[in-house]
């Protein structure tokens, strides 16, 4: 008798969930890969909900990195509206319920978890995420295509004209942008004392005006306490930095304040946790648990330049997923690591990091200086030369590149900048070695000496002096 077929079962069909079903069945044909996907919009980016609000992406059927026909045209079967209720690793199967309420059996050969992340609500009185699903609601989060949905439903409503923010990092951020651009007063509130805080507070500051200067009201130092959701109004309650309460009310309220890791399947039936209460996965993003599989949001990160830690991230989740994918196919491939590497437009600007902040390496046991360039990111003489600000942190004995943040406008490539910073981090680099690499020059894009490699040598000379 022919052996059956193997079975992939993956839970989950954003990021990591289709890399790791796209690759095992590129590398293994003869694979049977079904997906479980808790709504029906597999692939889709939810990084770009934010230009989908904006209207910048007209369409937000264009936010599917691929559509449903190119993922179904590889051999990949799909189960919407199924969502697992639990995992038998013993009998290798998943119990799942459809909408309906139908409950349905999966056997498995391999399991890949990818149930990402949900959202954080920081323990703010007045708001489950049960309310914040609901239709009527005014109170909203931003994490999936149905809050979207709910999100574009209340904002094209006459009624809505106050927003506010809760959280001020990226997507918090970004949405500010989308919502000024749909003609709404805008508030964004940060706890700490600046906004973005992934990079310095100069930076952030930077940001920060970039935002007031297009009409975002920005209130820093402000921990939002409450917020009591009545008839048309909600009203958001919160402590400042003095310790005094502060109210006020808006027609609607997104909060962005974090994720946290969606474990919960694997937790329950024994899966190792690290950081965070995320799964522990090993370099070939293997779970504890025989046969079992684990990417993205809901696991362990290698770092780099610190060790484990919990850093979500779409980019980080597409290579894991497809680490995960190799693997399953027979094919050993390990994860490299990620190296933080984050970047965001706000309105005319670029701000991106990658590597570690100061305080981060100082905390790592590095020994860091820190140098800041302003250069030019094409010659001078060229009309339309901008300039980038670049910031260095590297170890003082050794040169080893640490970090880097870079702001700068929009259009000067300041994120691929960024990524010949992150290329030299991740291959152990030393700043002063940045100077040796072969990068492009023409006069309306560059220098003979790129930005970058100013930067680099203005670091090496104050190292130097010191």
């Amino acid at each position: 008798m022919a052996n059956e077929t193997e079975k992939l079962l993956i839970i989950g069909g954003s990021d990591a969930g289709i890399s790791a079903a796209l690759k095992a069945k590129e590398l293994k044909p003869e694979l049977k890969v079904r997906i479980l996907l808790a709504d029906e919009y597999p692939n889709l980016s939810i990084c770009g909900i934010p230009y989908a609000v904006s209207g910048e992406v007209p369409d937000w059927h264009l936010l599917a990195h691929r559509n449903l026909q190119e993922l179904t045209s590889t051999g990949i079967e799909f189960q919407m509206n199924m969502i697992a209720d639990k995992i038998e690793p013993q009998r290798h199967e998943v119990v799942a319920h459809a909408l309906t309420g139908e409950l349905k059996t999966y056997h498995y050969d391999h399991l890949v978890v990818a149930t990402g992340a949900r959202p954080k609500l920081s323990g703010i009185k007045g708001v489950d995420l049960a309310q914040a699903q609901q239709q009527d609601s005014k109170v909203r989060i931003l994490h999936t295509m149905a809050d979207y949905f709910a999100i574009e439903r209340n904002i094209a409503t006459d009624s809505v004209r106050k927003v506010a923010i809760v959280g001020s990092g990226y997507i918090g951020i970004e949405m500010a942008e989308a919502l000024r651009k749909r003609h709404l007063d805008v508030t964004i509130f940060q706890r700490g004392s600046e906004i973005l805080s992934t990079v310095d507070a100069d930076l952030g500051r930077i940001i920060h005006q970039k935002l007031s200067a297009n009409a975002v009201n920005v209130i820093t130092g402000l921990t939002v306490s409450e917020i009591n959701e009545t008839g048309s109004n909600v009203e958001v309650v919160g402590l400042n930095e003095h310790q005094k309460t502060q109210s006020s009310t808006y027609d609607l309220v997104l909060i962005v304040v974090g994720v946290q890791p969606n474990n919960e399947l694997l937790v329950k039936v024994g899966a190792e946790t690290g950081i965070a209460g995320a799964i522990e996965v090993d370099q070939y993003m293997q779970t504890s648990l025989p046969d079992i599989w684990a990417a993205g949001d809901l696991v362990e990160t290698r770092h780099h330049l610190l060790g484990e830690t919990y850093l979500p991230l779409g980019t980080t989740a597409h290579k894991q997923g497809r680490i995960a994918g190799f693997n399953i196919a027979g094919i050993q491939r390990a994860f490299k690591g990620s190296l933080g590497t984050q970047v965001l437009k706000a309105f005319d600007l670029v701000v991106v990091r990658t590597g570690l902040l100061t305080s981060e390496a100082i905390q790592a046991g590095f020994n860091p200086f820190t140098v800041t360039t302003d250069v030019d990111d094409h010659k001078a003489y060229f009309p339309g030369a901008q300039k980038i600000k670049i910031r260095i942190t590297g170890d003082q004995k050794s040169g080893r590149l640490l970090g880097v943040q870079l702001i700068g406008h929009y259009g000067s490539e300041v994120a691929k900048r960024s990524d010949i910073f992150a290329t030299a981090i991740f291959n152990d680099m030393t700043v002063a070695e940045i100077s040796d690499l072969d990068l492009s020059y023409s006069p309306p894009v560059g220098s003979p000496w790129d930005a970058v490699q100013i930067a680099a040598q203005n670091w090496e000379q104050q190292n130097a002096k010191r």
